[in-house]
């Protein structure tokens, strides 16, 4: 069983995010970069899947701040390879990548053709959740996102996938293999893993470099003009005093406003 899974490197909302001197982008200086929390579950996923059935895990991830310290540390968790994408432009759109992931997958580069490719169904900074569908898109390939659970039968021909709907609500699906997942979440919480193993990774293994540049991939069609911070409103006004008192007053802030 041989599954790939894609790694994005997202800014950690923990610092303070700072726009560009030319307000169309975040300040790349001022940021530090961190495994997306989903692709970290869909590397875990893979993992579990490579311990049951045998095989191999392939991380593949874009050129970003910090990316060579995911990839040694997605090495020490127990991948296989781990290949980074070079040469595209920076803050380029998820249709952007999603075309960057599909030249690599589609046979090139020497990747092993994969029975399965898992990626976070979204990142902090691409809510849309698009990459998973439109990779699989790309690629011809069958599609299922919001995956909390993976089982692969034994002819390796097929997997149960379990989808997680709004309200707690669950779904099964036999997905033809190979085949695109976006995971919500893997089986078990992401492992931990020691600064000694991945300073040991850092030494025995190998980032491969595959440069994008050269396979022209097609330009972001959306074109960002201006970042702007959110504004400072006014604060929440606390109303006290009886009921009485304070229904008036909810009454008079309604009625100033129209609402009334």
């Amino acid at each position: 069983m041989n599954i790939t899974v894609l790694l994005r490197m997202v800014p950690d909302v923990v610092e303070e995010l700072e726009i560009a001197p030319d307000g169309r982008r975040l300040d790349d200086e001022m940021l530090r970069m961190i495994l997306s929390e989903s692709d970290d579950h869909a590397l875990e996923q893979a993992l579990l899947l490579k311990e049951c059935l045998g095989g191999s895990v392939t991380a593949i991830a874009p050129e970003a701040s910090e990316v060579n310290d995911a990839l040694y540390t997605a090495v020490a968790k127990g991948a296989d390879r781990a290949m980074k994408l070079t040469g595209l432009a920076a803050g380029g759109s998820t249709t952007v990548l999603a075309r960057a992931f599909a030249r690599v997958l589609s046979g090139g580069a020497g990747v092993v053709p994969a029975d399965l490719i898992l990626t976070g169904v979204q990142a902090h900074d691409d809510l849309d959740g698009l990459l998973a569908p439109l990779v699989a898109h790309h690629l011809g390939l069958p599609h299922v996102s919001i995956v909390t659970r993976v089982q692969v039968a034994a002819d390796r021909k097929t997997a149960i996938v379990a989808r997680e709907y709004p309200g707690g609500v669950h779904g099964e699906f036999e997905v033809p293999l190979p085949a695109v997942l976006g995971i919500q979440a893997a089986e078990k919480p992401p492992r931990y893993v020691p600064v000694a193993k991945v300073r040991a990774a850092m030494k025995s293994a190998r980032i491969e470099e595959l440069d994008q540049a050269a396979w022209e991939v097609p330009p972001a069609q959306i074109e960002v003009l201006r970042m702007d911070k959110p504004e400072v409103s006014s604060h929440a006004e606390m109303i006290e005093g009886t009921p009485d008192a304070m229904a008036l007053r909810v009454c008079e802030i309604l009625d100033a406003r129209g609402l009334l």
